[in-house]
């Protein structure tokens, strides 16, 4: 039987581990944040302390398993998750939030069955690679290349065309694009390109300008 103390112990766990990483979520404004992020966690041990409960005092049935109500969690959990991906334009967001969700489900797990060095160890590292690798993808996205650009235009047909023509002609690629209205007149354009080795930001942000009814070009890396 599991001890009253070690069950408070765990549940306390599961709220400070899931809402480490729901905090990191929370402050980058992310669909699943800090309590979304401690109710999975708690969730998912309570889940896995009812199945460690049933084993204890029903063990008589040969085919119980306590991992099954475990694994429930690790199949459920995708529906929780689809709902944090969202598509917006041509680009895809919350993937990582909801790859997030399902690690921290899985330390809930791990809690709930006692295994606390791989709960606390598993959730540092999760909150490591949340908090800092995002800036280290940065750093790897200038190593290859990569630039965003935001170019504020005015709200008209085919601007986006003229944009892409404009760097094609320049021999860069665009890997993604994001739009979002400023006002009814004019939109900014988020456009995040791959340019060959050797090409001056500055010279792609003065040939975009020379565009009709382009207000302002700028690069974001900077």
């Amino acid at each position: 039987m599991i001890k009253n103390t070690d069950i408070i112990i765990r549940i306390i766990l599961a709220c400070i581990l899931g809402g480490l990483v729901g905090m990191e979520r929370e402050s980058i404004n992310r669909p699943a944040g800090f309590r979304t992020h401690i109710l999975v966690c708690l969730g998912s041990t309570i889940v896995m302390l009812n199945g460690i409960f049933l084993l204890n005092n029903y063990h008589h049935y040969t085919n119980l398993d306590p991992a099954r109500l475990g694994a429930q969690v690790i199949s459920g959990i995708g529906f929780l998750g689809a709902g944090t991906i969202l598509k917006e334009g041509l680009s895809i967001k919350g993937l990582t939030t909801a790859a997030s969700l399902w690690a921290v489900a899985c330390i809930g797990l791990a809690i709930g069955s006692g295994f606390y060095l791989t709960a606390i160890l598993s959730t540092f590292l999760v909150f490591i690679i949340l908090l800092f690798f995002s800036k280290f993808e940065k750093y790897i996205s200038r190593k290859h290349n990569e630039l965003s650009l935001k170019i504020i235009t005015l709200n008209k047909p085919g601007q986006i065309g003229k944009i892409g023509t404009k760097l094609g002609k320049m021999n860069i690629s665009i890997t993604n694009i994001n739009m979002k209205n400023i006002d009814d007149t004019k939109i900014a354009i988020i456009v995040t390109v791959k340019v060959p080795r050797g090409t001056i930001a500055s010279k792609i942000l003065e040939n975009l300008s020379e565009l009709d009814d382009i207000t302002s070009v700028e690069c974001l890396n900077d």
